[in-house]
């Protein structure tokens, strides 16, 4: 009895880990970077499909190269991460990531806890995720969610230190948004004002 007790526990171990790693969003080798994983599922997305244009930036080569996005605290692309934002996300998640249908963004605490990376909010916004979060590849495009991403950050209210997507300079310099917070079309950086 005690052996069938131990192959039990030992095959539900191991299912239970391959289930975790099939959730991780692991580092690629050198030839494929990262790998984008469906927040649900854990199976690999592609961004050959969804809306067009937003693939070639330098920001998206970054950041699928190294899953950082240079976007954090460039205020040209909060400027757009905010606009963009109010326009997809803000609905659901509230105009100041408060949450309202969706879950607040705006906190520590994450329904998916992948989201606390980059390439984890990048994937639960490209591929959608549980209840009312589907895919959002058709609204945005890949600069555009990095863009969002950024203002999203921006928000952030929780402590510093569990601020993952932040490098240490950017810890010590980080100030949250305060409401009245205002950005200018003729902010420098490395986004182009919307288009209309």
């Amino acid at each position: 009895m005690k052996t069938v007790v131990r192959t039990c526990v030992a095959v539900l171990g191991g299912v239970a880990l391959g289930f975790g790693a099939a959730l991780a969003q692991p580092a690629g080798d050198a030839q494929t970077d990262i790998v984008l994983r469906n927040t649900i599922t854990g199976e690999a997305m592609t961004l050959a499909d969804g809306k067009p244009g937003g693939r070639d930036t330098e920001a998206v080569k970054t950041f699928l190269k190294t899953g950082k996005n240079i976007y954090i605290d460039d205020r040209s692309c909060l400027r757009n991460g905010e606009s963009l934002f109010l326009t997809s996300c803000s609905g659901c998640h509230g105009h100041l990531a408060e949450g309202k249908v969706g879950p607040g963004l705006n906190d520590n605490y994450w329904t998916y806890p992948l989201n606390t990376s980059d390439v984890g909010l990048f994937s639960t916004i490209w591929g959608g995720a549980n209840g009312m979060m589907g895919p959002h590849n058709e609204d945005v495009n890949p600069d555009e969610i990095l863009q969002i991403i950024a203002w999203v950050r921006h928000l952030y209210t929780g402590p510093v230190k569990d601020a993952a997507w932040l490098s240490p300079e950017q810890a010590k310099n980080y100030h949250p948004f305060k409401e009245g917070e205002t950005f200018s079309k003729t902010e420098p950086g490395r986004c182009k004002p919307l288009e209309n």
